[in-house]
């Protein structure tokens, strides 16, 4: 079956939780639960033909209530972090929750990673799709809007995962969406990711200030350890005596991704053991390299595997961090009425 539905545990509420399997015709795999959206498992053969987890995540439904860094969830309603949890909009401050230091963080305290949505499965062709809806209401974690969302997974034949965004409100607000999988294409995270062969196809970044917020500077990657124009392993250069990688303990900064609005290739890579490649196509101006920088072995994910530091890389497309307050980054306003639309697709195959 492309699309099956079981049990995956309840909430502290009460609320059953549930778990989807996808599988395309090649057997490639993927695990969604409604809670968050999160992504909980990417099985993709390796050169040999072998099915292997490529993505961190866990089997149970109470790992994910625990304190853990977002893994594979949808993140929302604004990705990534916002200054001192505040925004004007229309002369009006908006108050956020400060769960980062002293700024916001991943929409807050209690933000699309952590409700349930609304789950219908589909397949058309025989190619599954699970097609998840949520009422963000107005004032929600401090945002402004009732903002209707909807994320929509599908599992392409050629071994695509493919997620689409749509966003509606009934007021101004800001909205950036994002999933926050964790990939080590070797083995699922259980040994670091630093051999993996990373290429960008952006040649700017925007640097950040100690609390990681930018500084508002579009810099040039060239000359900088950030330049991955050209594909480099991910660990070659991430213990520099560099200004930003001490501020991100490693990779942590949104590179600036060609203009349009149309899907473009903002990533690629290649783990040469496995054989496996990872391609990132968007239709976002900005995609966040983040090396999973503070995970320390306090996690135990799929088959008892420690998470470590460095075990993998997240690839996370998006608007600019703070672009609420940034004027000179690509708006995340959407108006009333107003239709928020996106798409990321990650692509795997094998390295010929």
């Amino acid at each position: 079956m492309p699309i099956i539905q079981q049990p995956f545990g309840t909430l502290p509420d009460n609320t059953s939780i549930d778990q989807f399997t996808l599988t395309n015709k090649n057997g490639m795999q993927v695990k969604i639960t409604n809670f968050g959206g999160i992504v909980t498992s990417i099985q993709v053969p390796d050169k040999n033909g072998v099915l292997g987890e490529v993505n961190l995540g866990f089997g149970n439904l109470e790992d994910y209530l625990q304190e853990q860094p977002y893994f594979g969830a949808i993140i929302g309603r604004y990705g990534n972090r916002i200054a001192n949890g505040q925004f004007t909009l229309n002369g009006k401050l908006y108050k956020l929750a400060t769960n980062n230091g002293g700024n916001h963080l991943h929409g807050g305290n209690k933000g699309f990673d952590k409700v349930v949505w609304n789950a219908k499965m589909v397949e058309k062709r025989n190619i599954p799709s699970l097609i998840l809806t949520y009422l963000s209401k107005d004032g929600e974690e401090g945002y402004p809007g009732n903002l209707n969302c909807t994320v929509t997974y599908t599992l392409t034949n050629r071994n695509e995962l493919r997620i689409d965004y749509q966003a509606i409100t009934d007021k101004s607000t800001v909205v950036n969406l994002t999933n926050h999988c964790y990939f080590n294409l070797k083995d699922g995270g259980q040994t670091d990711c630093l051999d993996h062969e990373l290429r960008i196809f952006a040649d700017h970044f925007t640097p950040i200030d100690k609390t990681s917020i930018p500084t508002g500077e579009i810099k040039s990657v060239k000359r900088t350890p950030f330049n991955f124009l050209k594909a480099k392993k991910i660990g070659e250069r991430i213990n520099r005596n560099n200004s930003q990688l001490k501020i991100g303990n490693g990779y942590d900064h949104n590179y600036v991704l060609k203009e349009g609005a149309n899907l473009k290739k903002a990533a690629k890579v290649i783990e040469r053991e496995s054989g496996r490649v990872l391609a990132v196509f968007t239709t976002e101006p900005g995609m966040q390299l983040y090396t999973a920088n503070w995970l320390d072995g306090s996690l135990k994910g799929h088959d008892s595997r420690t998470y470590q530091k460095r075990c993998a890389f997240c690839l996370e497309t998006q608007h600019f961090p703070d672009a609420p307050n940034q004027s000179s980054f690509p708006s995340t306003v959407l108006e009333a009425g107003e239709v928020f639309e996106s798409t990321t697709i990650y692509r795997f195959s094998i390295l010929k």
